[in-house]
C-alpha cells in the first residue's frame, strides 16, 4: 500500500493538515495543524527544518531550553575549574542526583493534574525513619522493612490524596499539613537521640549505598545497559512504527526511527565509557533509570496514563468521558508517596541512618525544582517524567560545580531559584504562544 493511499485513511484528528481557529478568537483565521511525520515523508530533511521552525514559533519548546542550559552550565563551570567534566565528578553527579530524583518522579503525577503535593520531603524522612525503627530496633529482616516503609508512604499519598479528592480539601492545604504532621512524627520515632544508624551491610541500604556499583564495577555492567537501553528503544519504536502503519495513521520514517536510535546510542555509550573511567554505574543510578523507564511507559502507553492526562487537562472534560477523577486523584497522590518512601530509602542509603534532617532542609524544594525546570508544567496536562532526571542534572549540576569552587549554599540557593523561576517564566509563555497559534 502507497504512502498516498495511508494518508487518505487517516481520521481527522491526524490529517496531514487540519484548521483550527486560535482559542482566543474564533473569528480569527484558521491556523494549519500539521503532523510532523506526514511532513517529513513529503518533504524530506527540509520537513524537519519547517517542523522545527512552527514548533519554535508555537511555543513548543519541548526540552530544548534544559539542554541548552545544561551546556551553558557545563561550560561556564568546565571553564572556571577543569576538574567538573571529569570522570569522578560526573558519577558523583549521576549518583546523588538519584535521591532527590525519586521523589521528583512522584511529583511529576501530581503536577500533570496542576496540583501540588508538599509532603514528600517530610514522607521521605519518615520513611528512613521507619525502616531503622524495623531494622535496627525491632530486628526485621531488611527487604521486609523496605517493602512496609514504602507500602507506609503509599498509605500515607492515598490518605492525603482522599481528603483531596472525596473531601474536598485543596491540595496545598492537606499536602502542608501533611509536611507538617509527618515531620513530627518522624521527630517522635527518632526519639531524644535524633539519628539512628542504619547498618551498613543492610540489604537495601548496602545496594544503595555510595559504593556499590552494578555487576560489581564490572567495565561490562555499563555497556550491558548502555546497550540495553538502545535495543529497547529500537524495538520500541519498530513496534509503535508497525502499529501505527497497521491502523492506517501516520508513523516515524524507518530513516528517522535510526537516526535517533543512533543518537540515542552515542549518548549512552559515551556516559557508560566516561562512567566506566571513575568507579562504574552505581546501584542508585540503575534504579532511578530503570524506575524512569517503567513510569514512562504506564504514563504513555497505559489506560491509567492517558487518565492522568486527561484530568489534568481538564476535569469536566474527563468526567464527560467517564473518567472517575477522584480514584485518579487518590491513585496519583499515592504513587506520589510511594516514590517518596523510595526516595527516603536512597537518601538513607547515602548516609546509612536515618536522622532529623532527613528529608528536611532544601529536598522539598528541589525535588520541585527539579520536576518543573525538565519541562513539567505546573498548569498540569503536559510535562514527562523524565522531566525529573533532567531537572536533577540541572540542579545538582549548579550544586556540585558551585561546591567545587568553594561557594557559599547561599549562592547555589540563589542560582537555582533563578533558574526555577526561569523555567516557570519559559513554560507560560510557551503556553500563551500556544493558545495564540490555536494548539492551546
Amino acid at each position: 500500500m502507497s504512502d498516498t493511499s495511508k494518508v487518505e485513511k487517516v481520521d481527522p484528528a491526524a490529517e496531514v493538515q487540519n484548521t483550527v481557529a486560535p482559542a482566543d478568537d474564533p473569528t480569527a483565521a484558521p491556523v494549519a495543524v500539521v503532523d510532523p511525520r506526514l511532513l517529513v515523508r513529503e518533504e524530506g530533511f527540509k520537513g524537519y527544518i519547517t517542523e522545527f521552525k512552527r514548533k519554535i514559533k508555537g511555543g513548543e519548546l519541548g526540552s530544548l531550553p534544559v539542554f541548552v542550559g545544561l551546556v551553558v552550565i557545563w561550560t561556564i563551570f568546565q571553564l572556571k575549574n577543569d576538574l567538573f567534566l571529569s570522570a569522578d565528578n560526573l558519577s558523583n553527579i549521576s549518583y546523588f542526583l538519584s535521591g532527590t530524583g525519586m521523589l521528583a518522579i512522584g511529583l511529576v503525577f501530581v503536577l500533570l493534574l496542576g496540583e501540588i503535593d508538599l509532603s514528600v520531603g517530610s514522607v521521605s524522612g519518615l520513611a528512613s525513619t521507619v525502616f531503622a525503627v524495623f531494622v535496627v530496633n525491632h530486628g526485621m529482616n531488611p527487604w521486609l522493612a523496605l517493602v512496609l516503609t514504602i507500602v507506609t508512604g503509599v498509605g500515607i499519598g492515598a490518605l492525603q490524596g482522599w481528603f483531596f479528592a472525596k473531601i474536598g480539601v485543596p491540595a496545598f492545604v492537606v499536602t502542608l499539613a501533611g509536611f507538617l504532621g509527618w515531620n513530627g512524627l518522624m521527630l517522635w520515632l527518632l526519639g531524644d537521640s535524633g539519628t539512628i544508624n542504619i547498618p551498613a551491610e543492610s540489604g537495601p541500604v548496602h545496594l544503595l549505598g555510595q559504593s556499590s556499583f552494578f555487576m560489581d564495577q564490572a567495565i561490562v555492567g555499563a555497556y550491558l545497559l548502555a546497550g540495553l537501553g538502545v535495543v529497547l528503544s529500537l524495538v520500541g519504536s519498530f513496534n509503535e512504527q508497525r502499529r501505527r502503519r497497521a491502523a492506517g495513521v501516520p508513523f516515524r520514517p524507518t530513516s528517522e526511527i535510526l537516526i535517533r536510535v543512533g543518537l540515542l546510542a552515542i549518548a549512552s555509550f559515551a556516559a557508560a565509557a566516561v562512567l566506566n573511567n571513575a568507579s562504574g554505574v552505581s546501584n542508585a543510578l540503575v534504579i532511578f533509570l530503570a524506575s524512569l523507564v517503567i513510569i514512562d511507559f504506564v504514563l504513555r502507553r497505559t489506560t491509567f496514563g492517558r487518565k492522568v492526562f486527561a484530568v489534568g487537562g481538564g476535569i469536566e472534560a474527563a468526567r464527560r468521558a467517564g473518567i472517575s477523577v477522584p480514584v485518579v486523584r487518590i491513585t496519583v497522590f499515592a504513587i506520589s508517596g510511594a516514590f517518596a518512601a523510595i526516595g527516603g530509602m536512597f537518601l538513607a542509603g547515602q548516609t546509612a541512618s536515618a536522622t532529623l534532617n532527613a528529608g528536611g532542609g532544601n529536598t522539598l524544594m528541589l525535588a520541585i525544582a527539579a520536576a518543573v525546570i525538565g519541562g513539567t508544567s505546573l498548569f498540569g496536562g503536559r510535562g514527562s517524567v523524565w522531566s525529573a532526571l533532567l531537572g536533577m542534572l540541572v540542579i545538582q549540576s549548579i550544586q556540585t560545580g558551585l561546591d567545587l569552587l568553594n561557594m557559599n549554599t547561599s549562592i547555589q540557593y540563589m542560582i537555582t531559584g533563578g533558574v526555577l523561576l526561569g523555567a516557570v517564566v519559559i513554560d507560560s509563555i510557551s503556553r500563551r504562544s500556544q493558545k495564540a497559534a490555536g494548539r492551546g
